[in-house]
């Protein structure tokens, strides 16, 4: 029997226990209230609130744009369509670099007005002091390392991280260090497949990865990805389980031209 099947709601303490259990950890990205009562429904262990939200929500080209209260009122909407999920909100750019303080008021905010169950943040050295002040508040942290999108003008491309020693070296460091800070979990993004199987066995806590191969100890994917409403974004890490761009189209040309005929709505559809 797998871990979850047990219990109500999904905690921390849940994932941690699927991992040493050998159990995989599914997550997916969640942004409104109605995708979140699905996904709920469906089974899946942990919901993200991305600030890839800036992207496929709000049309942005990176995530830097998106603000605070942003992030609280999808995250709020998610929250309240969730029973079972793990609900997992991303400090936004800006919420908690370099200013431990601030980035433990913005944690606050996100759990208080949203009522999420922990926050993710980016970054590994340099935020370590974030992380602690933020946990010791009783505030769960997700760490993120490898490609941290936030970061994208520093990087100045999405390529895979780590692939040299250097960095590979540090991503390490930067993995335990999250740990010994209290994290309960990493995300691992875009970084080379033998980096992520050594970082999985090596480290006690959960990794998660996205585009970091098959022995992490969980997978997360944008959902608008994952289900095809999104088009032309095809990286190699993504499964496209659905094309729903094309399926909407059809059903949307479809209700166009019944309108248009005057088919819709029809006799049994009036009062």
């Amino acid at each position: 029997m797998s871990v979850h099947t047990e219990i109500r709601r999904i905690t921390t303490n849940t994932v941690q226990e699927m991992k040493v259990r050998g159990e995989k950890i599914s997550m997916l990205t969640a942004y409104d209230y109605s995708t979140a009562v699905i996904l709920d429904g469906a089974g899946i262990d942990v919901l993200l609130v991305g600030d890839s939200a800036s992207n496929v929500m709000a049309g942005f080209e990176t995530t830097l744009p998106i603000t605070l209260d942003n992030m609280i009122y999808h995250a709020g909407s998610v929250v309240r369509g969730t029973k079972r999920a793990l609900v997992v909100v991303d400090l936004p750019f800006g919420s908690y670099q370099g200013n431990s303080i601030e980035a433990l008021a913005s944690a606050i905010r996100i759990m208080k007005e949203s009522g999420g169950h922990a926050v993710k943040l980016e970054g590994g050295a340099e935020v370590r002091e974030s992380v602690e002040r933020i946990i010791s508040a009783g505030i769960p942290v997700m760490g993120h390392l490898g490609l941290t999108p936030q970061s994208i003008y520093k990087f100045g491309t999405y390529t895979v991280r780590a692939k040299e020693e250097a960095e590979a070296k540090k991503l390490i460091e930067d993995a335990h260090i999250l740990q010994e800070a209290g994290c309960f979990a990493i995300v691992l993004e875009k970084i080379p497949a033998k980096l992520a199987q050594r970082l999985s066995k090596e480290l006690k806590i959960p990794t998660i990865g996205i585009g970091a191969g098959q022995h992490c100890d969980g997978q997360v994917l944008v959902v608008n990805d994952m289900l095809g409403i999104t088009k032309g974004f095809r990286p190699r890490f993504l499964r496209q389980y659905l094309n729903m761009y094309e399926q909407i189209t059809g059903a949307v040309q479809n209700y166009i031209a019944d309108v248009k005929s005057g088919d819709f709505p029809n006799e049994k559809e009036q009062y």
